[in-house]
């Protein structure tokens, strides 16, 4: 049996489980080419994050990545995920060749690239090419 004291840590547990997985839901969404070229027929900035699960850089910029996502400023950007692994047809597509890959687009025209760029200015400095 539960506890009080226990009963509502796991309950601030969950709700804050709950709030981090809401507030990541807007990060990004899997590449696809069709949503890819829908988002620039529409003139969306557009972010591409190509990414790795074992890139150290690549969890260094996921954060950063994260919370300007979540600024007004950039509420109409389109961020995809690239699997650096699984991916490679895309990978060619976009002319890229390492993990931590971040493109950004403006609308058809791609607007500037970084590689393992973990500077928060930098990184928003690169997002802000698409507005």
């Amino acid at each position: 049996m539960l506890s009080k004291r226990n009963f509502l840590v796991m309950s601030g547990l969950v709700l804050a489980l709950g709030w981090a997985s809401a507030a990541s839901a807007r990060d990004k969404t899997p590449f696809t080419p069709a949503a890819f070229e829908a988002a620039q027929v529409a003139g969306k900035p557009i972010l591409i994050d190509v990414s790795a699960s074992w890139c150290p850089t690549c969890k260094a910029q996921a954060p950063i990545l994260s919370k300007l996502l979540g600024e007004q400023r950039f509420k109409n950007m389109v961020a995809f995920n690239v699997d650096f692994d699984s991916q490679k047809d895309i990978l060619r597509r976009l002319n890229v060749q390492r993990q931590s890959t971040l493109i950004v687009f403006k609308g058809k025209q791609e607007a500037g690239r970084s590689v393992a760029d973990t500077n928060s200015a930098s990184i928003e400095a690169l997002l802000a090419k698409s507005l």
